[in-house]
């Protein structure tokens, strides 16, 4: 791989003040950085055309070597070949103004001898991992409203962009890391994996979405790990559609509206066909790499939004935890579709059946940019075990109730309601209302305060713990006395909504865990233990809930998956000893993702 061209050091090195210069510039919140805007398997325009390049917007820092900052540090070490690239790019200059180091020198994006060199240079590679991970990370502390942070305790995630050479890519809790793969094109060159933007984003939505459910790696039942695989497509498809140039890209238009290279321009009502749109390779994950794997297909290694709904029916009954995280997929980008289509319904129609261009675009990434806030929102109102595909529909219309009360105009909860529905996703199920949300928490008549300290109860884990404990019993939190509790987490969360009020809550995390026999199954858990499991077999049960307060400190919801439920520990302990998991089960596993992500590209 060749290193950045002279040409470029040249105009970086011109951009630094004379020796002695003492003007000092302040630095933006954010800042750019060029990056692959989807696959460099995507080309534009015709198959042998340019790829497609952009800036993204991400929280400014002073960058070190690497790049390395203050959440995300790039450590490019080729462990196959035993080899080490270097970084040698300024992301900045010494009076502060922050650079991108690889965008055009003209401006222009799809010149093809700049792309060729930036695909060909490691440095590159190692700008693109950390821009579109730290752009992840903003997304997600945008719509959650604080600070995430990794599962692994650390305050960086590492980054591997060439780490080894095989068709893979995982998130490795234990190195605290993300590590990418790279392999050779059967007609010679290489396919690297940190070049996808959906590789990327997905890698980077396991580790973000393990920092704030850290259980939902635990094995359970078919639909938690599921969950984890299909929440991270969400993330990186809508993330990618919420670019203008994407979705414009997405209709067979080459985005110069959006760039704002062309003052007007009208699009065909044929290329907004529902048919034509989702056919698109920019609702498909990572084109380039399936092209390689499986020649002749559609080309992306998963196209979960090109399955129709009868199909993902049949597909939710699959013990396989790929194939159910894929109907996950489909039920939210077909929802997103019908609410991009029904929003350029309501656009006025230009002579000849045409649209404004713009406007279309403009739409689309409106609605990926609602969805992904949404989607994302969501996991605050998910319970922290055992989680299911209708409960985390039931979290994602509360968060979206909570934060848009009024969804009379472009109806975001009935469309996406009835889409999960399509393909056997009920919105409906304990604890919830009639629309599918959750009921609101109602005893709090028969919760104790008086013994608790509000304040510190918002912040402090030993305090929401006493609150926890002194309101234990049935008629109230109904916790199981006899199972080990613990407090995983408390946040303090402020979301703006649409109307400009600020919505405050805490949101406190509490998981139960008992280790049983088999012989201990029915008098602990209620239910006769499954018929394969011996008497000698180790269990352990799994409850847990999220207790949403107030801004007074009282609770707002409680939504439980709790430890005294023998229907919901039958069905896990059955599933595990179905899918030959029990035996081999260990709590503290922590790369499961490598299996998985193995797994799968092997299949």
């Amino acid at each position: 791989m060749a290193r950045g061209s002279p040409r470029r050091a040249i105009a970086r090195n011109a951009a630094f003040p004379a020796a002695g210069a003492s003007t000092k510039v302040e630095p933006p919140p954010t800042r750019k950085l060029t990056i692959v805007a989807k696959d460099p398997g995507l080309r534009l325009g015709a198959p042998d055309g340019p790829m497609a390049f952009t800036q993204v917007d991400i929280p400014a820092e002073l960058l070190g070597k690497g790049p390395t900052g203050y959440r995300i540090k790039v450590v490019d070490y080729n462990a196959t070949e035993r080899v080490a690239y270097f970084d040698n790019q300024d992301y900045q200059r010494r009076d502060g103004a922050l650079l991108d180091p690889f965008a055009p020198l003209d401006g222009d994006f799809l010149d093809r001898a700049y792309q060729e060199r930036c695909i060909g240079d490691p440095n590159f590679h190692a700008q693109n991992v950390y821009a579109i991970a730290m752009r992840t990370l903003g997304l997600f502390e945008r719509a959650l409203g604080r600070r995430v942070g990794w599962s692994s305790g650390g305050h960086q995630l590492h980054i591997a962009p060439h780490a080894f050479a095989q068709a893979n890519a995982f998130y490795s809790e234990p190195d605290r890391a993300l590590l990418f793969g790279y392999f050779e094109r059967a007609n010679g060159g290489r396919v690297f994996t940190c070049l996808s933007h959906d590789i990327v984003a997905h890698e980077t939505t396991h580790a973000l979405l393990d920092g704030l459910r850290s259980r939902f790696t635990e094995a359970s039942g078919p639909d938690q790990a599921a969950f984890h695989e299909g929440f991270a497509d969400i993330v990186a498809l809508l993330s990618i559609f919420s670019l203008e140039e994407v979705v414009a890209a997405a209709i067979g238009e080459d985005g110069a509206v959006a760039r704002g290279d062309a003052k007007i321009a009208l699009v065909d009502a044929s290329k907004l066909d529902k048919d034509e749109i989702l056919k698109s390779i920019f609702l498909g994950i990572a084109k380039e790499v399936g092209g390689e794997i499986e020649p002749g297909e559609l080309g992306a290694l998963r196209r979960s939004v090109m399955i129709p709904p009868e199909r993902g029916k049949v597909m939710r009954t699959d013990t396989d935890e790929h194939a159910r995280g894929e109907v996950l997929v489909a039920a939210m980008l077909n929802a997103f579709v019908d609410l991009w289509l029904a929003r350029i319904a309501q656009l006025g129609e230009f002579e000849g059946h045409r649209y404004n261009l713009a406007a279309v675009v403009g739409e689309g990434a409106k609605v990926a940019s609602h969805l992904l806030n949404m989607a994302i929102r969501a996991i605050d109102y998910c319970p922290p075990t055992d989680i299911d595909f209708s409960q985390y529909l039931a979290a994602l219309l509360t968060a979206d109730r909570e934060a848009v009360p009024d969804d009379s105009e472009h109806k975001y909860r009935e469309i996406i309601k009835r889409g999960f529905e399509a393909y056997g996703i009920p919105a409906s199920g304990p604890g919830c209302n009639d629309d599918g949300t959750w009921k609101r928490f109602d005893r709090n008549k028969e919760l104790t305060y008086t013994r608790s300290n509000y304040s510190a109860m918002m912040r402090n884990r030993d305090e929401l713990f006493r609150f926890i404990w002194e309101n234990r019993s049935e008629d109230r939190l109904d916790l199981d006395e006899r199972a080990y509790t613990e407090v995983l987490s408390i946040d303090q969360v402020a979301r703006v909504g649409p109307d400009g009020i600020t919505l405050y809550e805490t949101i406190g995390q509490y998981t139960q865990r008992l280790d049983i026999f088999g012989a201990e199954f029915k008098s602990l858990l209620g239910v006769e233990r499954p018929r394969v499991m011996l008497t000698t077999d180790k269990f352990t049960a799994f409850g847990g809930g999220v207790l949403v307060l107030d801004q007074y400190g009282q609770v707002k919801y409680h939504i439980a998956n709790r430890l005294r439920d023998p229907e919901r520990q039958f069905a896990r302990a059955e599933y595990l000893l179905e899918t030959s998991q029990f035996t081999d089960l260990d709590p503290n596993d922590r790369l499961r993702f490598a299996v998985l992500h193995q797994q799968r590209m092997g299949a």
